[in-house]
């Protein structure tokens, strides 16, 4: 009899879970110590208290008083064990845990549904990609990261078992219930997914459940609402259904949550529950998959349950079926009767209560409720809206994203001075992230229309469309189908033109439609997130190389796990300054300064942007176009560049004609232009000149000579209409004599050499060279860069002479001209000698944006490279940022500003010498750093409405923004 009692005792010590050599999921470091509090609280517990703790109720922090007070009877009365809360906000949900919890005897379990984050059930918290956006994903490390930041979320709001991850396999597409929240159809690939979440949730502090056991991926029918069957035989749903449960058990999986579904090959009772299921919760999760972990069973007032029997009787079955905990009980008073008088009848033993009630102690003590402290109310809603939970979204949304038909690889799109695109917008839901992310890399253009004659009418100027599928993002449950009209919308214009389609929903979706035979490049986005939609545009561009993989097949068109990897091709990416090495909180310390420019009137607006490794990480605008207008600056305003013409427009296309070898540095100017063989200029070299040491003047004020005696433009030389004789248009209305044009460089030859040879800037050399480019190829300037570089390089904002193409809304003026012109110069280049050429200088005439800026000072990071495209060698680019007079304290490369020597000059003084770049008249400045590849743009009038004034230079604005850059470097 000894002998049978120690036997007993030992199975009894092995089955709660205390032997050093069990699998139970639920024991603590500290075994001894977890043992002796649970046994503590056991041995204390009434029958009643015991019961009780066998359930977890419902709570929505958003309900009404009348709600909460049920709550309270059943803690005090029903000594619950836990709540799993549902809908309402985070602050009100803390604060309600925090008082729910003051009053358990016992402190409470707290679970919730927040498969993909707290915002499944919470308003104001952060909702991570779907499960099937994450299957998508071939590093799994990324999905434990996932599981990571939910944990911290949940644990931050004092939640202790979150009811995730869903590891059905949804090998059904009709899936009602299931779909997004499952991360595919392959076994494999759900089960890894599954268990790097888990593990990072657990590693968080927070205990996973996987559902919906025994596997709710291939059924048509909602369990909120029916019965599903699951009609495979035990064969299948071993290999199958049951394939990721096995493995996440032998990982420490802490809970199981019990299904309801009726599977006639597992429990041979007709439309029986398998929630309800002793063969099913016992013989197969307990018994043969050898589970020791806590079991719930999903809601009991689903209807998959609840209609089955009598209110409390469900409870029982749920019971003695091998579950732990009854979720969410119609009536727990009467479902713990009906346990309490199973117990007092001896249907229910002393040691199958005690199995579960000391499974939920362990639980409990393994999440720290041993020592319980109340959820701290500061800071919550900034802790549960993290930086780097936005910083782990856009690194999952650029490995998921998935390109599944590339047709001469399309993607990314390359050659676009070859491309008009045109954007059309299907589906009920915004997209304008997609579109506003679109434009940043060329010009883009949204078309629309009430019928499908007036789209094709609409869409005959452009040969690639761009067609974005937009449906609700809101939850995963919502529409995803392509309409009727959709489908027959997209076969017709991918008749006429190259189309890229890009869907943001799930991949079943692309199944509908009537054919892809025309589509040239099909996107899978999964999601309608603006994150999703903004790297999905990157995408299309070449910023990262795609590299998702389908979680499902689709239809007859594409198979599980296929997907098209494409290159990074090095054009500019946008991202958060973190994800570079950027503090984002110090890189915000230049909003303070750039405000304060405004503020104290040194300039009516800015553009500012700063990127790194190839990644925008600011790019915002501040004040108006003018101090007294309503125009606020935005991101595809222009700006009158002023000097930064001479590195944007003519630099470059020197570079191109050194690398040619039709000159060299060292090449004279008599040697290319035949006017300067007489001229004492005729040795100065290509090297000497762009140095600015060559003893030329600094500039010359063309325009002075042309003003009569008032100061006024002469009639001489100016007419208020145009006329062939009167061609070249200065201003608004006001045309300079055609002639005159030819006597600028004749005054340049011309004139005065500087008595000492020493570096002085000078504009001179960038009128020469206008000269030689033109002359060489026979086309104007703007012409020549926007062929070779802006149209190529998706610098569409990039121009001279903006009037002509732009709205004046979208273009800044830059002076009250009082001295030359009378007027507001607006659309037309404030610099006076590029205005008398037309508008077209090499020194000066440029307009552009922030963005456009960046692209080409990018390009020269990546020395001639970008987009796929080399422009030129590296060596040319090393050629061209040397700096060859350092010994003749000339700081100067070749067209490129360097930083300061002996102190001055035109940085912060906190830059490598290898940087360059160069400032501009009306405020502009554009630099450029290699060895932190770091690229800073800063434009500005700050000429409006006077130039008289410099306080933007003055007070060092642009360096001290410079600087404050650096200090926002880490690593």
């Amino acid at each position: 009899m000894r002998q049978l009692f120690k036997f007993s005792f030992i199975c009894l010590f092995t089955v709660l879970g205390f032997a050093q050599n069990t699998k139970n999921p639920l024991l603590s470091k500290d075994v001894k110590s977890q043992k002796k509090w649970v046994d503590s609280i056991y041995n204390t517990m009434t029958l009643a208290e015991k019961v009780g703790q066998l359930y977890m109720v419902q709570v929505m922090s958003n309900e009404s008083d009348a709600s909460k007070k049920k709550v309270i009877e059943d803690i005090k009365k029903h000594h619950i064990g836990g709540i799993i809360y549902s809908k309402g906000g985070p602050y009100r949900q803390a604060k309600l845990n925090n008082e729910l919890q003051a009053i358990s005897k016992v402190p409470l379990l707290i679970g919730m549904d927040a498969e993909w984050g707290l915002s499944m059930r919470l308003d104001s918290t952060y909702a991570f990609p779907w499960n099937m956006t994450l299957g998508a994903i071939k590093d799994n490390k990324l999905v434990e990261q996932v599981g990571k930041h939910i944990g911290e979320h949940c644990k931050r709001l004092g939640v202790h078992f979150n009811f995730a991850p869903d590891v059905d396999i949804n090998t059904n597409p009709k899936n009602p219930i299931i779909g997004n929240r499952s991360f595919g159809e392959d076994r494999y690939n759900v089960t890894d997914k599954a268990s790097a979440f888990m593990k990072g949730m657990q590693g968080a502090g927070v205990l996973a459940n996987a559902k919906h056991f025994p596997g709710h991926g291939d059924t048509s029918q909602d369990s909120h609402k029916t019965l599903p069957t699951v009609d495979f035989d035990k064969e299948r749903i071993e290999a199958v259904e049951l394939f990721p449960y096995k493995q996440l058990i032998k990982e420490k999986l802490s809970s199981v949550m019990v299904a309801h579904l009726n599977v006639p090959s597992l429990e041979p009772r007709e439309n029986y529950p398998s929630s309800l299921s002793k063969k099913i919760v016992t013989g197969i999760l307990k018994e043969e998959l050898g589970f020791k972990g806590l079991i719930f069973t999903d809601a009991l007032t689903m209807k998959g349950a609840a209609n089955f029997s009598e209110t409390g009787d469900i409870d029982l079955a749920a019971f003695q079926a091998g579950n732990d905990v009854m979720l969410m009980s119609e009536d727990v008073g009467i479902g713990v009767g009906k346990i309490m008088e199973a117990y007092h009848s001896g249907d229910i033993s002393e040691a199958r209560l005690e199995l579960s009630v000391k499974k939920i102690l362990q639980a409990k003590y393994k999440v720290g409720l041993n020592k319980y402290s109340p959820i701290s109310l500061t800071n919550l809603a900034q802790d549960l809206n993290r930086l780097e939970d936005d910083m782990l979204y856009e690194e999952l949304m650029e490995n998921a994203i998935t390109i599944v038909k590339n047709d001469n690889n399309l993607l990314p799109l390359q050659e676009l001075e070859t491309k008009s695109v045109a954007y059309v917008k299907l589906g009920d839901d915004s997209g304008t992230a997609f579109y506003d992310e679109l434009k940043k890399y060329m010009k883009v253009h949204a078309i629309s229309a009430d019928n499908i004659g007036d789209l094709l009418g609409k869409l005959q100027a452009y040969n690639t469309v761009i067609i974005g599928f937009h449906r609700s993002n809101e939850s995963p449950w919502k529409s995803y189908e392509f309409s009727e009209v959709e489908s027959i919308w997209i076969e017709e214009i991918a008749k006429r033109h190259t189309v890229i389609l890009d869907a943001f929903v799930k991949p079943y979706a692309l199944a509908d439609l009537k054919s892809i035979t025309n589509i040239e490049s099909i996107v899978v986005s999964y999601q309608n997130s603006v994150i999703a939609q903004q790297k999905s545009a990157q995408l299309i561009f070449g910023a990262f190389g795609s590299k998702g993989k389908l979680p499902v097949s689709i239809g007859n068109y594409f198979p599980v796990d296929f997907g098209f990897q494409t290159p990074n091709i090095k054009r500019l990416g946008y991202t958060i300054p973190e994800r570079v090495g950027v503090n984002s909180q110090k890189l915000a310390k230049i909003d303070a300064v750039a405000e304060y420019a405004v503020k104290k009137k040194m300039t009516p607006g800015i553009q500012l942007l700063v990127a790194r490794k190839g990644k925008v990480i600011y790019n915002k605008n501040f004040g108006k176009h003018t101090y007294k207008g309503k125009e606020e600056v935005s991101f595809d305003d222009i700006y009158d560049v002023a000097s930064l013409t001479k590195i944007l427009a003519t630099l470059p296309l020197v570079m191109e004609l050194e690398e040619k070898g039709l000159i060299t540095l060292d090449t004279k100017l008599s040697e290319v232009l035949p006017d300067y063989k007489n001229s004492n200029k005729k040795d100065i070299t290509f090297k000497s000149m762009l140095s600015h040491y060559a003893r030329l003047k600094p500039w010359e004020p063309f325009y002075y000579h042309t003003l009569d005696k008032t100061k006024h433009p002469s009639e001489k030389y100016y007419r208020k209409t145009q006329s062939d004789s009167f061609n070249v248009e200065v201003a608004k209305n006001l045309f300079m004599r055609t002639d005159y044009q030819d006597s600028i460089p004749d005054i340049i030859r011309d004139s005065e050499l500087l008595k000492r040879l020493t570096y002085r800037y000078s504009d001179f050399p960038y009128y020469i060279l206008k000269k030689f480019i033109e002359q060489h190829y026979d086309r104007t300037l703007d012409q020549l860069a926007n062929s070779h570089f802006y149209e190529p390089l998706g610098a569409n904002y990039s121009t001279y002479n903006p009037y002509h193409t732009i709205s004046s809304k979208k273009i800044v003026p830059t002076e009250e001209d009082d001295y030359f012109r009378y007027q507001t110069i607006h659309g037309y280049v404030h610099d006076m000698g590029a205005a008398m050429q037309n508008g077209i200088g090499g020194h000066a005439g440029l307009f552009s944006n922030a963005n456009d800026v960046a692209k080409i000072m990018q390009m020269y990071l990546q020395k001639g490279y970008y987009g796929n495209k080399r422009y030129f060698k590296e060596k040319t680019f090393d050629k061209f940022n040397t700096r060859y007079y350092l010994k003749k304290e000339n700081r100067r490369a070749i067209g490129f500003d360097k930083p300061q020597l002996s102190g001055s000059g035109p940085t912060c003084g906190c830059v490598p010498m290898s940087s360059f770049g160069h400032s501009g008249f009306t405020g502009t400045y554009a630099w450029a750093d290699p060895e932190n590849e770091l690229v800073y743009v800063f434009l500005a009038n700050r000429t409006y409405p006077s130039s008289k004034s410099n306080l933007l230079l003055r007070e060092n604005i642009r360096t001290d923004i410079q600087k404050l850059i650096y200090e926002a470097i880490e690593n």
